[in-house]
């Protein structure tokens, strides 16, 4: 089909119009997908990729700082074991308020060890040899804590 046209300086023009065959449900289908997809359409699956990213680098973060602390809370109790393994073979009667470290092999961990005599009405003399050592497990200057409170009996 052509379509002639009369500009308005007089001169005619001829176009050729091309129409495409009717299509049904299935070809309209078809020919928006070929066509691309929306601004809209675009914008909803960035949004719910950057959602999704979004929600991977938390549980990235949460698993590291768990991984961080379940070490800790692994570590600690074997280092305080090992505190008061020294403690008993090196005796418990020169003991006082002591802080230290565990060397280069647990750097970061601190120890904190006070001593207390127990008071007890009904223990009465027995109460006098007893003592109380309280030991705290600190990484990083007190940023996780572990404590230990144990009793020892010194005839």
């Amino acid at each position: 089909m052509t379509k002639i046209t009369l500009n308005s300086v007089g001169t005619v023009k001829c176009r050729k119009i091309y129409r495409r065959p009717a299509l049904g449900a299935v070809g309209k289908k078809i020919s928006r997908l070929i066509g691309g997809f929306t601004l809209l359409e675009v914008c909803v699956a960035v949004f719910i990729i950057a959602i999704v990213l979004l929600a991977v680098y938390r549980l990235q973060s949460q698993t590291l700082l768990m991984n961080y602390s379940a070490r800790f809370y692994t570590t600690a109790p074997l280092l305080a074991q090992k505190k008061l393994a020294e403690i008993e073979v090196n005796g418990l009667e020169d003991i006082t308020g002591e802080s230290g470290d565990f060397g280069e092999e647990f750097s970061g961990y601190t120890w904190e060890l006070a001593t207390d005599a127990v008071d007890s009405e009904e223990l009465e003399k027995t109460a006098e040899a007893l003592k109380r050592i309280d030991l705290k497990i600190l990484l990083n200057g007190g940023e996780l804590e572990y404590s230990v409170r144990t009793y020892r009996y010194l005839p």
